[in-house]
C-alpha cells in the first residue's frame, strides 16, 4: 500500500554557521519553511514548503480527497524525518509537533 501523502526526507540542514545563529532554532526556522516536492493523491505540488501544505491537508483533508487518518500519516512521517533532522543540530522533536497545534 502506498501512501496518500509523500514527500523526501529533508536530510542535512545547510547550517550557515556563525556567531549569530544558534544550530537548534536554525535548524527548526529552515524545517518550518522547507520546499520539497510533495504527491497528494497522485497530484505533484512542485516545490512547496511542506510544513504548511501538511497544515492545511490537516486542517481540511476531504478537500485534498484524504482521510484524517492519511493526513495524520504525512504529519508522522514528517514529524519522524524532520526530528530526526532536528535532533541533529541539538533540537528537538518536541518543538515540531508544538508547531503542529
Amino acid at each position: 500500500m502506498t501512501d496518500a501523502v509523500t514527500f523526501p526526507t529533508p536530510g542535512r540542514i545547510p547550517y550557515p554557521g556563525g556567531c549569530v545563529l544558534e544550530p537548534a532554532p536554525y535548524a527548526l526556522d529552515w524545517l518550518l519553511k522547507w520546499p520539497a516536492d510533495v504527491t497528494v493523491n497522485g497530484t505533484l505540488h512542485a516545490g512547496v514548503p511542506v510544513f504548511p501544505l501538511l497544515r492545511e491537508l490537516l486542517r481540511d483533508p476531504a478537500a485534498h480527497g484524504l482521510t484524517p487518518e492519511e493526513a495524520g500519516a504525512a504529519r508522522d512521517r514528517f514529524l519522524d524525518t524532520a526530528g530526526q533532522a532536528l535532533e541533529a543540530e541539538g533540537g528537538q522533536r518536541a518543538w515540531l509537533e508544538r508547531e503542529f497545534r
